[in-house]
């Protein structure tokens, strides 16, 4: 991945003010990038995106994904060439409280998305996120490729089982000429990293804990998840755009995920956490008895991605959560969050 190929690029970024959102919205401006996100008010209070400092580096649209009028304004004015589509309902307890808008959201957004791209003739290169949840999950020991059955279980991965189907669905009946846009999808495992302060994540609840002087409390510290930092699926994806930008044979489906070393049980995840902190920082189980129904075991196989592009996981676990911590502590202590931002940018790309 090459950011001096995004410099002066017109670029969309759908859910721009989540956590990922924001982090990718800061390589891109930071890169030269003319960006537009499109995205309903963050999430949370806090929240990274007015801690980032973008707001006066980019276009910043407020909406939601499912007002296809409002959407398709959007892509008029800023008619980009690279569409990154990341919004989305991404709670998977969320889903259980509110199915039918995580089901709008997450597959009519996806429609409506692409109706976008089909009605306007500037875009070259588009990337849909996904999960690594898209997947039936059979609790096999061994991680799945792009060609296992899609079928989430419950309605947020379900939904982004069905995000990744419109898409296919799109590929093969309007975007599979030369001279069409070039559409990928990646599924995503994890991701941790500082300014995350979503509900319902092992690490945003870790950083509560902190700066509230608690006992850490794990929901569930069995459970093997594929855990990476959030700089790793991120310039996977800018990696993506910009080689299908460039010949569209890249285009296709990709699992996006850390080495079997770095998949970890939340217990194991913590325990790191607690080391990394300091201050003899503990955690305690706190399983609840008839909570909805949530993955025991899941990881990916990306040796496709890996051949493909030459890609490897640039940071371990250990450095995963180091990071993290960094960059909670300079929270915590009304430190410059954009600098801090940059350096670790900086650090990863080194």
């Amino acid at each position: 991945m090459d950011l001096d190929f995004f410099r002066n690029r017109k670029v969309l970024v759908t859910g721009h003010t989540g956590f990922k959102g924001t982090w990718l919205c800061r390589m891109l401006v930071n890169a030269g990038a003319d960006v537009t996100g499109y995205s309903l008010a963050p999430p949370t209070n806090p929240n990274l995106f007015e801690l980032a400092g973008l707001e006066n580096r980019m276009t910043s649209i407020i909406g939601d994904i499912r007002d296809f009028d409002l959407l398709m304004n959007t892509f008029e004015k800023a008619r980009p060439e690279i569409v990154l589509h990341l919004a989305a309902q991404p709670i998977v307890r969320d889903s259980y409280k509110n199915p039918r808008y995580t089901y709008e959201t997450n597959i009519m957004g996806t429609v409506n998305l692409m109706e976008c791209v089909r009605a306007t003739s500037s875009v070259r290169s588009v990337l849909n996120v996904t999960t690594d949840k898209v997947y039936k999950n059979n609790e096999w020991c061994w991680g799945y490729r792009e060609d296992e059955p899609l079928d989430g279980f419950d309605p947020y991965s379900n939904s982004k089982s069905c995000s990744e189907l419109v898409t296919h669905s799109y590929i093969n009946s309007f975007f599979y000429k030369q001279d069409s846009p070039a559409v990928s999808t990646a599924r995503a495992g994890n991701v941790i990293g500082g300014g995350d302060f979503a509900n319902d994540r092992i690490i945003p609840d870790c950083v509560r804990a902190m700066k509230n002087g608690k006992t850490i409390g794990v929901r569930n510290p069995y459970s093997t998840r594929p855990y990476q930092h959030v700089l790793e699926p991120l310039t996977v994806y800018l990696t993506i755009a910009q080689k299908q930008f460039e010949d569209r044979k890249y285009a296709g489906f990709y699992n996006v995920g850390p080495d079997d070393c770095d998949c970890v049980t939340t217990g194991e995840l913590v325990d790191l956490f607690c080391s990394c902190w300091g201050e003899d920082v503990t955690w305690e189980n706190q399983a609840e008895e008839n909570a909805p129904h949530e993955a025991n075991f899941l990881k990916l196989d990306c040796s496709r991605i890996k051949k493909i592009f030459g890609w490897k996981p640039r940071w371990h676990i250990a450095e995963c959560i180091e990071m993290t911590c960094r960059f909670s502590k300079v929270w915590l202590a009304g430190g410059d969050i954009p600098a801090e931002m940059d350096r670790e940018i900086a650090e990863f790309l080194k």
